[in-house]
Protein backbone atom coordinates (compact mmCIF):
# COMPACT_ATOMS: atom_id res chain seq x y z
CA UNK A 1 0.00 0.00 0.00
CA UNK A 2 1.32 3.47 -1.33
CA UNK A 3 2.67 5.49 2.38
CA UNK A 4 0.45 8.58 3.13
CA UNK A 5 1.80 11.87 3.07
CA UNK A 6 0.17 13.02 6.16
CA UNK A 7 -2.00 11.16 9.10
CA UNK A 8 -3.80 12.26 11.74
CA UNK A 9 -4.75 9.33 13.81
CA UNK A 10 -7.31 9.71 16.48
CA UNK A 11 -6.99 13.35 17.37
CA UNK A 12 -8.93 14.61 20.02
CA UNK A 13 -8.51 18.55 20.77
CA UNK A 14 -9.90 20.46 23.74
CA UNK A 15 -10.62 24.57 24.16
CA UNK A 16 -10.21 25.51 28.18
CA UNK A 17 -11.01 28.56 28.93
CA UNK A 18 -11.02 28.34 32.62
CA UNK A 19 -13.49 25.49 33.75
CA UNK A 20 -15.26 25.01 30.48
CA UNK A 21 -13.56 23.01 28.36
CA UNK A 22 -14.97 22.84 24.78
CA UNK A 23 -14.51 19.34 22.81
CA UNK A 24 -13.44 20.52 19.34
CA UNK A 25 -12.48 17.32 18.17
CA UNK A 26 -13.20 13.25 19.13
CA UNK A 27 -11.00 11.11 18.00
CA UNK A 28 -10.61 12.59 14.16
CA UNK A 29 -8.33 10.49 11.95
CA UNK A 30 -7.98 11.57 8.36
CA UNK A 31 -5.11 10.20 5.60
CA UNK A 32 -3.85 12.49 2.75
CA UNK A 33 -1.61 10.46 0.12
CA UNK A 34 0.21 12.14 -2.59
CA UNK A 35 -1.51 13.26 -5.72
CA UNK A 36 -5.05 12.83 -3.47
CA UNK A 37 -7.19 15.38 -2.73
CA UNK A 38 -9.28 15.29 0.40
CA UNK A 39 -12.28 17.50 1.48
CA UNK A 40 -13.42 18.36 4.59
CA UNK A 41 -16.84 19.14 5.10
CA UNK A 42 -19.22 20.10 7.73
CA UNK A 43 -20.92 23.09 8.89
CA UNK A 44 -19.70 26.43 10.65
CA UNK A 45 -17.83 25.09 14.48
CA UNK A 46 -17.82 21.16 13.20
CA UNK A 47 -14.09 21.41 13.05
CA UNK A 48 -12.89 21.47 10.40
CA UNK A 49 -10.69 24.32 11.06
CA UNK A 50 -9.45 23.23 14.15
CA UNK A 51 -8.47 20.07 12.28
CA UNK A 52 -6.32 21.98 9.68
CA UNK A 53 -4.78 24.49 12.04
CA UNK A 54 -3.58 21.68 14.24
CA UNK A 55 -1.42 20.42 11.50
CA UNK A 56 0.62 23.09 11.35
CA UNK A 57 0.36 23.98 15.22
CA UNK A 58 -1.19 27.55 14.59
CA UNK A 59 -3.64 27.59 17.39
CA UNK A 60 -1.88 28.84 20.52
CA UNK A 61 -1.67 26.43 23.86
CA UNK A 62 -3.35 27.49 26.23
CA UNK A 63 -6.28 27.16 25.22
CA UNK A 64 -6.18 24.44 23.03
CA UNK A 65 -5.46 21.15 24.67
CA UNK A 66 -4.50 18.02 22.21
CA UNK A 67 -5.95 15.29 24.56
CA UNK A 68 -4.59 12.61 22.51
CA UNK A 69 -3.74 11.19 18.86
CA UNK A 70 -0.63 12.24 16.26
CA UNK A 71 -0.33 13.66 13.25
CA UNK A 72 2.52 12.15 11.68
CA UNK A 73 4.00 13.84 8.49
CA UNK A 74 6.17 11.71 6.19
CA UNK A 75 8.58 13.48 4.60
CA UNK A 76 10.43 13.05 0.55
CA UNK A 77 12.77 9.88 2.56
CA UNK A 78 10.04 8.27 4.09
CA UNK A 79 10.66 9.01 7.27
CA UNK A 80 8.18 10.33 9.61
CA UNK A 81 7.86 13.23 12.32
CA UNK A 82 5.01 13.57 14.43
CA UNK A 83 4.22 16.98 14.41
CA UNK A 84 2.43 17.51 17.68
CA UNK A 85 5.69 16.62 19.20
CA UNK A 86 8.15 19.47 16.60
CA UNK A 87 10.15 22.18 17.64
CA UNK A 88 9.12 25.97 17.00
CA UNK A 89 12.17 25.81 14.62
CA UNK A 90 11.46 22.52 13.03
CA UNK A 91 7.95 24.08 12.39
CA UNK A 92 9.00 26.76 10.53
CA UNK A 93 10.44 24.77 8.56
CA UNK A 94 8.31 22.84 7.59
CA UNK A 95 5.27 25.59 7.53
CA UNK A 96 5.28 27.61 4.18
CA UNK A 97 7.84 24.87 2.31
CA UNK A 98 6.77 21.34 2.93
CA UNK A 99 3.38 22.21 3.96
CA UNK A 100 1.26 25.59 2.67
CA UNK A 101 -1.71 26.88 3.76
CA UNK A 102 -4.21 29.08 2.20
CA UNK A 103 -6.30 30.30 5.26
CA UNK A 104 -9.91 31.53 5.01
CA UNK A 105 -9.59 35.31 5.48
CA UNK A 106 -7.53 37.52 3.62
CA UNK A 107 -7.79 40.85 5.25
CA UNK A 108 -6.49 39.07 8.53
CA UNK A 109 -3.91 37.06 6.61
CA UNK A 110 -2.01 40.25 4.88
CA UNK A 111 0.23 42.52 6.25
CA UNK A 112 -1.66 46.17 5.87
CA UNK A 113 1.61 48.02 6.02
CA UNK A 114 3.50 45.40 3.60
CA UNK A 115 2.49 45.59 -0.34
CA UNK A 116 1.51 42.56 -1.17
CA UNK A 117 4.16 41.74 -3.90
CA UNK A 118 6.34 42.00 -0.95
CA UNK A 119 4.66 39.61 0.94
CA UNK A 120 4.84 36.90 -1.73
CA UNK A 121 8.46 37.85 -2.51
CA UNK A 122 9.27 37.15 1.24
CA UNK A 123 7.84 33.47 1.23
CA UNK A 124 9.72 32.55 -1.83
CA UNK A 125 12.93 34.27 -0.38
CA UNK A 126 12.95 32.11 2.63
CA UNK A 127 12.43 28.72 1.53
CA UNK A 128 14.38 29.18 -1.79
CA UNK A 129 17.43 30.98 -2.61
CA UNK A 130 17.10 33.39 -4.93
CA UNK A 131 17.86 37.17 -5.24
CA UNK A 132 15.46 39.97 -4.77
CA UNK A 133 14.90 40.65 -8.18
CA UNK A 134 14.20 37.03 -9.05
CA UNK A 135 11.66 36.57 -6.29
CA UNK A 136 10.09 39.84 -7.58
CA UNK A 137 9.53 38.16 -11.13
CA UNK A 138 8.12 35.34 -9.79
CA UNK A 139 5.76 36.66 -7.59
CA UNK A 140 4.61 38.33 -10.42
CA UNK A 141 4.50 35.17 -12.49
CA UNK A 142 2.09 33.33 -9.63
CA UNK A 143 0.08 36.57 -9.81
CA UNK A 144 -0.66 36.16 -13.35
CA UNK A 145 -1.40 32.16 -12.72
CA UNK A 146 -4.30 33.07 -10.51
CA UNK A 147 -5.50 35.86 -12.69
CA UNK A 148 -5.08 38.94 -10.85
CA UNK A 149 -5.53 42.03 -12.69
CA UNK A 150 -2.32 43.67 -13.85
CA UNK A 151 -0.12 41.63 -11.53
CA UNK A 152 3.23 44.31 -12.21
CA UNK A 153 0.70 46.86 -10.52
CA UNK A 154 -1.35 44.70 -7.61
CA UNK A 155 2.54 44.05 -6.81
CA UNK A 156 2.95 47.31 -5.37
CA UNK A 157 -0.44 47.76 -3.93
CA UNK A 158 -1.51 47.21 -0.22
CA UNK A 159 -3.95 44.77 0.47
CA UNK A 160 -6.54 47.92 1.63
CA UNK A 161 -6.57 48.89 -1.80
CA UNK A 162 -7.95 45.46 -3.14
CA UNK A 163 -11.17 43.61 -3.55
CA UNK A 164 -11.87 40.98 -1.59
CA UNK A 165 -11.95 38.33 -3.87
CA UNK A 166 -8.72 39.77 -4.70
CA UNK A 167 -6.70 39.57 -1.88
CA UNK A 168 -7.74 35.85 -1.47
CA UNK A 169 -6.08 35.31 -4.82
CA UNK A 170 -2.75 37.11 -3.26
CA UNK A 171 -3.27 34.10 -0.34
CA UNK A 172 -3.27 31.51 -2.94
CA UNK A 173 -0.18 32.61 -5.00
CA UNK A 174 1.57 33.20 -1.53
CA UNK A 175 0.97 29.59 -0.69
CA UNK A 176 1.14 27.66 -3.90
CA UNK A 177 5.07 29.88 -4.60
CA UNK A 178 6.91 27.30 -2.80
CA UNK A 179 5.28 24.44 -4.56
CA UNK A 180 4.53 22.39 -1.36
CA UNK A 181 4.20 18.91 -0.61
CA UNK A 182 0.76 19.27 1.08
CA UNK A 183 -1.61 22.50 0.50
CA UNK A 184 -4.21 23.20 3.01
CA UNK A 185 -6.58 24.81 1.74
CA UNK A 186 -9.09 26.52 3.96
CA UNK A 187 -12.21 27.92 2.32
CA UNK A 188 -9.95 29.24 -0.13
CA UNK A 189 -12.69 30.20 -2.92
CA UNK A 190 -15.27 31.76 -0.31
CA UNK A 191 -14.66 35.55 -1.45
CA UNK A 192 -13.86 34.59 -4.99
CA UNK A 193 -16.49 34.89 -7.78
CA UNK A 194 -17.56 31.89 -9.45
CA UNK A 195 -15.62 32.43 -13.01
CA UNK A 196 -12.18 32.89 -10.85
CA UNK A 197 -13.17 30.45 -8.33
CA UNK A 198 -13.22 28.04 -11.44
CA UNK A 199 -9.86 29.31 -12.41
CA UNK A 200 -8.79 28.56 -8.95
CA UNK A 201 -9.89 24.87 -8.87
CA UNK A 202 -8.37 24.07 -11.69
CA UNK A 203 -5.10 25.31 -10.72
CA UNK A 204 -5.18 23.90 -7.64
CA UNK A 205 -5.76 20.71 -9.74
CA UNK A 206 -3.17 21.10 -12.20
CA UNK A 207 -0.45 21.71 -9.58
CA UNK A 208 -1.75 18.97 -8.15
CA UNK A 209 -1.10 16.63 -11.18
CA UNK A 210 1.99 18.89 -11.97
CA UNK A 211 3.81 17.75 -8.38
CA UNK A 212 2.16 15.32 -7.02
CA UNK A 213 0.79 17.22 -4.11
CA UNK A 214 -1.73 16.11 -1.41
CA UNK A 215 -4.25 18.29 -0.81
CA UNK A 216 -6.71 18.57 2.10
CA UNK A 217 -9.50 21.18 1.23
CA UNK A 218 -11.75 22.32 3.59
CA UNK A 219 -15.11 23.60 2.40
CA UNK A 220 -18.55 24.32 3.13
CA UNK A 221 -19.44 24.34 -1.01
CA UNK A 222 -20.42 21.10 -1.62
CA UNK A 223 -20.98 22.18 -5.29
CA UNK A 224 -17.11 22.66 -5.09
CA UNK A 225 -16.03 19.24 -3.62
CA UNK A 226 -18.00 17.55 -5.92
CA UNK A 227 -15.87 19.54 -8.58
CA UNK A 228 -12.28 19.11 -6.94
CA UNK A 229 -11.86 16.08 -4.36
CA UNK A 230 -11.54 12.52 -4.73
CA UNK A 231 -12.61 11.65 -1.07
CA UNK A 232 -14.64 13.31 1.35
CA UNK A 233 -14.93 12.97 5.32
CA UNK A 234 -17.99 14.56 6.89
CA UNK A 235 -17.69 16.46 10.21
CA UNK A 236 -20.12 17.56 12.60
CA UNK A 237 -19.38 18.29 15.94
CA UNK A 238 -15.51 16.94 15.75
CA UNK A 239 -16.72 13.97 14.76
CA UNK A 240 -16.60 12.43 11.73
CA UNK A 241 -20.01 11.24 9.89
CA UNK A 242 -19.60 9.45 7.23
CA UNK A 243 -16.50 9.07 4.74
CA UNK A 244 -15.62 7.69 1.25
CA UNK A 245 -15.27 8.75 -2.27
CA UNK A 246 -17.19 11.68 -3.24
CA UNK A 247 -19.19 10.22 -5.75
CA UNK A 248 -20.24 7.70 -3.61
CA UNK A 249 -21.06 10.15 -0.88
CA UNK A 250 -23.09 12.64 -3.76
CA UNK A 251 -25.29 9.49 -4.85
CA UNK A 252 -25.62 7.85 -2.20
CA UNK A 253 -25.14 9.64 1.43
CA UNK A 254 -25.81 7.20 4.42
CA UNK A 255 -25.99 9.41 7.13
CA UNK A 256 -29.02 12.12 7.59
CA UNK A 257 -26.65 14.84 8.61
CA UNK A 258 -24.56 14.41 4.96
CA UNK A 259 -28.10 14.09 3.27
CA UNK A 260 -28.64 17.24 5.12
CA UNK A 261 -26.03 19.04 3.75
CA UNK A 262 -26.60 18.26 0.48
CA UNK A 263 -30.37 19.29 0.45
CA UNK A 264 -29.80 22.77 2.07
CA UNK A 265 -28.01 24.02 -1.21
CA UNK A 266 -30.23 26.73 -2.91
CA UNK A 267 -29.07 25.81 -6.66
CA UNK A 268 -31.64 22.41 -5.59
CA UNK A 269 -34.56 24.56 -5.21
CA UNK A 270 -36.97 27.00 -6.61
CA UNK A 271 -37.09 30.73 -5.80
CA UNK A 272 -39.23 31.88 -2.75
CA UNK A 273 -39.40 27.80 -1.30
CA UNK A 274 -38.24 27.85 2.36
CA UNK A 275 -35.03 25.55 2.45
CA UNK A 276 -34.69 22.70 4.30
CA UNK A 277 -32.57 22.86 7.28
CA UNK A 278 -30.19 20.18 9.10
CA UNK A 279 -32.87 20.03 12.14
CA UNK A 280 -34.86 18.55 9.83
CA UNK A 281 -33.32 15.81 8.76
CA UNK A 282 -31.33 15.34 12.21
CA UNK A 283 -35.16 14.58 14.49
CA UNK A 284 -33.91 17.12 16.52
CA UNK A 285 -36.28 20.05 17.63
CA UNK A 286 -36.19 22.85 14.38
CA UNK A 287 -36.89 26.56 14.95
CA UNK A 288 -37.98 26.60 11.44
CA UNK A 289 -39.61 23.69 9.48
CA UNK A 290 -39.00 23.19 5.25
CA UNK A 291 -42.52 22.05 5.29
CA UNK A 292 -44.11 25.41 6.46
CA UNK A 293 -45.78 27.72 3.81
CA UNK A 294 -43.33 29.42 1.37
CA UNK A 295 -42.37 32.79 2.29
CA UNK A 296 -43.92 35.34 -0.56
CA UNK A 297 -41.77 37.08 -2.77
CA UNK A 298 -42.89 40.44 -3.62
CA UNK A 299 -43.96 40.96 -7.46
CA UNK A 300 -41.39 43.27 -8.97
CA UNK A 301 -43.76 44.58 -11.63
CA UNK A 302 -46.34 45.21 -8.74
CA UNK A 303 -44.02 46.62 -6.17
CA UNK A 304 -43.08 49.73 -8.83
CA UNK A 305 -46.34 50.45 -9.19
CA UNK A 306 -46.91 50.84 -5.24
CA UNK A 307 -43.31 53.00 -4.51
CA UNK A 308 -39.86 53.47 -5.79
CA UNK A 309 -37.43 53.66 -2.77
CA UNK A 310 -34.47 54.64 -4.32
CA UNK A 311 -34.09 56.05 -7.61
CA UNK A 312 -30.19 56.20 -9.25
CA UNK A 313 -29.60 58.41 -12.22
CA UNK A 314 -26.27 58.27 -14.00
CA UNK A 315 -24.33 57.41 -11.03
CA UNK A 316 -19.97 57.01 -10.79
CA UNK A 317 -17.96 56.72 -8.68
CA UNK A 318 -14.01 57.20 -9.88
CA UNK A 319 -10.91 56.59 -7.34
CA UNK A 320 -7.59 57.85 -8.58
CA UNK A 321 -4.77 55.76 -9.52
CA UNK A 322 -2.43 57.74 -10.83
CA UNK A 323 -0.84 61.54 -9.91
CA UNK A 324 1.51 63.80 -10.86
CA UNK A 325 4.14 65.27 -8.68
CA UNK A 326 1.62 68.28 -7.03
CA UNK A 327 -0.87 65.27 -6.54
CA UNK A 328 -3.64 66.36 -9.53
CA UNK A 329 -4.83 62.88 -10.46
CA UNK A 330 -4.11 62.16 -13.92
CA UNK A 331 -5.86 58.36 -14.52
CA UNK A 332 -8.70 56.74 -12.95
CA UNK A 333 -10.31 53.41 -11.64
CA UNK A 334 -13.93 53.97 -13.03
CA UNK A 335 -15.36 51.31 -10.38
CA UNK A 336 -18.73 52.62 -10.78
CA UNK A 337 -19.38 54.21 -14.55
CA UNK A 338 -23.10 55.91 -14.89
CA UNK A 339 -25.24 53.48 -14.21
CA UNK A 340 -29.08 54.48 -13.66
CA UNK A 341 -31.69 51.86 -12.23
CA UNK A 342 -34.48 51.74 -9.89
CA UNK A 343 -34.93 49.75 -6.12
CA UNK A 344 -38.97 49.85 -4.90
CA UNK A 345 -40.23 48.92 -1.71
CA UNK A 346 -40.29 45.43 -0.38
CA UNK A 347 -38.32 44.18 -3.49
CA UNK A 348 -34.78 41.86 -2.87
CA UNK A 349 -32.77 43.04 -5.44
CA UNK A 350 -29.63 41.20 -6.49
CA UNK A 351 -26.58 42.37 -7.21
CA UNK A 352 -23.74 39.96 -8.91
CA UNK A 353 -20.68 40.18 -11.11
CA UNK A 354 -17.16 39.37 -11.07
CA UNK A 355 -14.81 40.32 -8.24
CA UNK A 356 -13.70 44.13 -8.81
CA UNK A 357 -16.63 44.73 -11.10
CA UNK A 358 -17.83 47.44 -8.70
CA UNK A 359 -20.75 45.74 -7.04
CA UNK A 360 -19.80 46.49 -3.60
CA UNK A 361 -18.68 50.05 -4.04
CA UNK A 362 -22.31 50.61 -5.95
CA UNK A 363 -23.86 49.57 -2.58
CA UNK A 364 -21.62 51.51 -0.35
CA UNK A 365 -22.24 54.67 -2.33
CA UNK A 366 -25.68 53.82 -2.07
CA UNK A 367 -25.53 54.21 1.87
CA UNK A 368 -23.30 57.47 1.21
CA UNK A 369 -20.28 55.28 2.91
CA UNK A 370 -18.52 56.04 -0.47
CA UNK A 371 -18.87 59.36 -1.66
CA UNK A 372 -20.36 59.95 -5.67
CA UNK A 373 -18.32 61.34 -8.27
CA UNK A 374 -21.40 62.41 -9.99
CA UNK A 375 -24.98 61.41 -10.56
CA UNK A 376 -28.14 61.00 -8.35
CA UNK A 377 -29.10 58.95 -5.76
CA UNK A 378 -32.54 60.19 -4.28
CA UNK A 379 -34.43 58.29 -1.63
CA UNK A 380 -37.85 58.93 -1.38
CA UNK A 381 -37.82 61.78 -3.36
CA UNK A 382 -34.77 63.20 -1.67
CA UNK A 383 -31.02 63.48 -3.85
CA UNK A 384 -28.37 61.87 -0.56
CA UNK A 385 -25.95 62.70 -2.60
CA UNK A 386 -26.84 66.31 -1.20
CA UNK A 387 -27.73 65.30 2.44
CA UNK A 388 -24.80 66.51 5.15
CA UNK A 389 -23.87 65.02 7.84
CA UNK A 390 -26.74 65.78 10.37
CA UNK A 391 -29.16 64.37 7.73
CA UNK A 392 -27.18 61.16 7.14
CA UNK A 393 -27.20 60.72 10.53
CA UNK A 394 -30.89 60.35 10.97
CA UNK A 395 -30.90 57.97 8.04
CA UNK A 396 -28.71 55.43 9.39
CA UNK A 397 -31.26 54.04 11.95
CA UNK A 398 -33.59 52.95 8.16
CA UNK A 399 -30.49 52.19 6.17
CA UNK A 400 -28.28 49.33 6.99
CA UNK A 401 -25.49 47.13 6.07
CA UNK A 402 -23.93 43.47 6.58
CA UNK A 403 -20.48 43.94 5.21
CA UNK A 404 -18.59 41.30 3.41
CA UNK A 405 -15.72 40.29 5.81
CA UNK A 406 -17.30 39.64 9.34
CA UNK A 407 -13.94 39.58 11.47
CA UNK A 408 -12.84 43.43 10.45
CA UNK A 409 -16.85 44.35 10.76
CA UNK A 410 -16.59 43.51 15.07
CA UNK A 411 -13.96 44.97 17.42
CA UNK A 412 -11.83 42.28 18.87
CA UNK A 413 -11.80 43.85 22.25
CA UNK A 414 -15.46 43.88 22.06
CA UNK A 415 -17.98 41.10 23.76
CA UNK A 416 -20.47 40.56 21.10
CA UNK A 417 -23.41 41.16 22.84
CA UNK A 418 -22.26 44.51 23.45
CA UNK A 419 -21.49 45.19 19.86
CA UNK A 420 -24.89 44.20 18.78
CA UNK A 421 -26.70 46.50 21.30
CA UNK A 422 -24.31 49.26 20.42
CA UNK A 423 -26.85 50.59 17.42
CA UNK A 424 -29.52 50.21 20.17
CA UNK A 425 -27.90 52.63 22.41
CA UNK A 426 -27.02 55.08 20.35
CA UNK A 427 -30.45 55.41 18.55
CA UNK A 428 -31.67 54.95 21.98
CA UNK A 429 -34.23 52.00 21.21
CA UNK A 430 -34.29 50.30 24.39
CA UNK A 431 -33.67 52.80 27.29
CA UNK A 432 -33.44 50.13 29.88
CA UNK A 433 -30.50 47.47 30.10
CA UNK A 434 -32.12 45.00 31.00
CA UNK A 435 -34.49 45.04 27.86
CA UNK A 436 -31.64 45.79 25.55
CA UNK A 437 -29.64 42.41 26.75
CA UNK A 438 -32.96 40.34 26.36
CA UNK A 439 -33.74 41.84 23.09
CA UNK A 440 -29.95 41.03 21.99
CA UNK A 441 -30.09 37.48 23.21
CA UNK A 442 -33.62 37.31 20.95
CA UNK A 443 -31.38 38.18 17.71
CA UNK A 444 -28.74 35.56 18.40
CA UNK A 445 -31.13 32.75 18.83
CA UNK A 446 -33.09 34.18 15.79
CA UNK A 447 -29.37 33.88 13.85
CA UNK A 448 -28.89 30.33 15.08
CA UNK A 449 -26.50 31.42 17.89
CA UNK A 450 -27.14 30.69 21.56
CA UNK A 451 -27.82 33.53 24.57
CA UNK A 452 -24.93 32.58 26.53
CA UNK A 453 -22.47 33.61 23.31
CA UNK A 454 -23.47 37.37 24.26
CA UNK A 455 -20.48 37.50 26.63
CA UNK A 456 -17.95 35.91 24.16
CA UNK A 457 -15.72 37.86 21.80
CA UNK A 458 -15.32 37.74 18.21
CA UNK A 459 -12.19 35.57 18.18
CA UNK A 460 -14.06 32.54 20.29
CA UNK A 461 -16.37 32.37 16.64
CA UNK A 462 -15.68 30.52 13.85
CA UNK A 463 -15.99 32.61 10.69
CA UNK A 464 -19.06 31.83 9.58
CA UNK A 465 -20.47 32.51 13.65
CA UNK A 466 -19.06 36.00 12.92
CA UNK A 467 -20.86 36.32 9.66
CA UNK A 468 -24.00 35.42 11.92
CA UNK A 469 -23.02 38.04 14.65
CA UNK A 470 -22.68 40.80 12.11
CA UNK A 471 -26.56 40.14 10.52
CA UNK A 472 -27.70 40.18 14.21
CA UNK A 473 -26.21 43.80 14.64
CA UNK A 474 -27.56 45.12 11.47
CA UNK A 475 -31.00 43.76 12.30
CA UNK A 476 -31.26 45.44 15.56
CA UNK A 477 -32.64 48.37 14.89
CA UNK A 478 -35.25 47.02 12.36
CA UNK A 479 -34.29 49.13 9.59
CA UNK A 480 -36.48 49.43 6.63
CA UNK A 481 -33.17 49.24 3.71
CA UNK A 482 -30.47 46.69 3.89
CA UNK A 483 -27.36 45.88 1.92
CA UNK A 484 -26.35 42.37 1.94
CA UNK A 485 -22.58 42.35 1.06
CA UNK A 486 -21.87 38.69 0.24
CA UNK A 487 -23.40 38.47 3.48
CA UNK A 488 -23.71 34.41 3.18
CA UNK A 489 -20.93 33.81 1.30
CA UNK A 490 -18.84 33.16 4.31
CA UNK A 491 -21.34 30.70 6.20
CA UNK A 492 -21.68 26.59 5.24
CA UNK A 493 -25.02 25.49 3.41
CA UNK A 494 -27.07 24.69 6.14
CA UNK A 495 -26.46 28.25 8.34
CA UNK A 496 -26.69 29.49 4.86
CA UNK A 497 -30.26 28.10 4.52
CA UNK A 498 -31.03 29.55 8.04
CA UNK A 499 -30.12 33.09 7.34
CA UNK A 500 -31.89 33.27 3.91
CA UNK A 501 -35.19 32.07 5.76
CA UNK A 502 -35.09 34.31 8.67
CA UNK A 503 -34.14 37.12 6.30
CA UNK A 504 -37.12 36.34 3.84
CA UNK A 505 -39.09 35.71 6.99
CA UNK A 506 -37.99 39.45 8.32
CA UNK A 507 -38.75 40.66 5.49
CA UNK A 508 -42.22 39.31 5.32
CA UNK A 509 -42.79 40.78 8.95
CA UNK A 510 -41.13 44.38 8.58
CA UNK A 511 -41.49 44.70 5.11
CA UNK A 512 -38.06 45.91 4.58
CA UNK A 513 -36.32 45.88 1.02
CA UNK A 514 -32.75 44.44 0.51
CA UNK A 515 -30.00 44.56 -1.84
CA UNK A 516 -28.27 41.32 -1.98
CA UNK A 517 -24.86 41.40 -3.52
CA UNK A 518 -22.90 38.09 -4.16
CA UNK A 519 -20.93 36.68 -6.52
CA UNK A 520 -23.19 33.29 -6.16
CA UNK A 521 -25.51 33.72 -9.31
CA UNK A 522 -27.23 30.07 -7.83
CA UNK A 523 -28.14 32.15 -4.22
CA UNK A 524 -29.03 34.92 -6.03
CA UNK A 525 -31.42 33.22 -8.33
CA UNK A 526 -33.35 31.40 -5.23
CA UNK A 527 -33.01 34.98 -3.08
CA UNK A 528 -34.37 38.08 -5.46
CA UNK A 529 -36.97 39.04 -7.14
CA UNK A 530 -34.48 40.90 -9.92
CA UNK A 531 -31.18 40.65 -10.71
CA UNK A 532 -28.64 43.38 -12.07
CA UNK A 533 -25.38 41.98 -13.79
CA UNK A 534 -22.19 44.53 -13.13
CA UNK A 535 -19.30 44.34 -15.43
CA UNK A 536 -16.63 46.44 -15.17
CA UNK A 537 -18.29 49.25 -13.04
CA UNK A 538 -21.46 49.06 -15.81
CA UNK A 539 -24.72 47.36 -15.89
CA UNK A 540 -24.59 44.20 -18.26
CA UNK A 541 -27.73 43.02 -17.78
CA UNK A 542 -31.25 43.34 -16.01
CA UNK A 543 -34.24 41.76 -15.16
CA UNK A 544 -36.35 39.10 -13.40
CA UNK A 545 -34.34 36.60 -11.51
CA UNK A 546 -35.50 33.26 -12.89
CA UNK A 547 -35.17 34.90 -16.53
CA UNK A 548 -31.79 35.99 -16.19
CA UNK A 549 -30.81 32.87 -14.84
CA UNK A 550 -32.82 30.75 -17.04
CA UNK A 551 -32.14 32.40 -20.39
CA UNK A 552 -29.27 34.87 -20.34
CA UNK A 553 -28.85 37.64 -23.08
CA UNK A 554 -25.49 38.55 -22.37
CA UNK A 555 -22.39 36.33 -22.71
CA UNK A 556 -20.76 37.59 -19.86
CA UNK A 557 -24.09 36.32 -18.02
CA UNK A 558 -23.89 32.90 -19.28
CA UNK A 559 -19.89 32.50 -18.34
CA UNK A 560 -20.99 33.65 -14.93
CA UNK A 561 -23.85 30.81 -15.16
CA UNK A 562 -21.71 28.25 -16.73
CA UNK A 563 -19.06 28.34 -14.02
CA UNK A 564 -21.52 27.51 -10.97
CA UNK A 565 -20.28 24.28 -9.59
CA UNK A 566 -23.26 22.07 -9.63
CA UNK A 567 -21.48 18.39 -8.40
CA UNK A 568 -23.10 15.37 -9.07
CA UNK A 569 -26.32 15.47 -10.60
Amino acid sequence: MQQPLLEIRDLSVDFVSGEAVNHALKKVSVTVHSNEIVALVGESGSGKSVTSLSVLQLIPAPPVKYVEGSILYYAADGSAVNLLQQSRESLQAIRGNAISMIFQEPMTSLNPVYTCGDQVAEAIRIHTRVTKEEARLRAIQWFQRVQLPEPAAIYNRYPHQLSGGQKQRVMIAMAMCCKPRLLICDEPTTALDVTVQKTVLHLIKELQQETGMGVIFITHDLGVVAEIADRAIVLYKGEIMEEGTVERLFRNPQHPYTRALLACRPVNHQRGTRLPVVSDFMGTPAKESSTQVPAPISNPEVASAVNCLIKVEQLSVWFPRERNWLGKPLRYTKAVNEVSFEIFENETLGLVGESGCGKTTLGRTLLQLVPSTSGKIIYRGKDMVLFGKAELRGLRKQLQIIFQDPYSSLNPRKKIGLAIEEPLKVHRIEPDATARKKRVETLLQKVGLLPEHYHRYPHEFSGGQRQRIVIARALALQPSFIICDESVSALDVSVQAQVLNLLNDLKKEFGFTIVFISHDLSVVRYFSDRIIVMNKGQIEESGPAETVYENPQSAYTKKLIDSIPRGIL
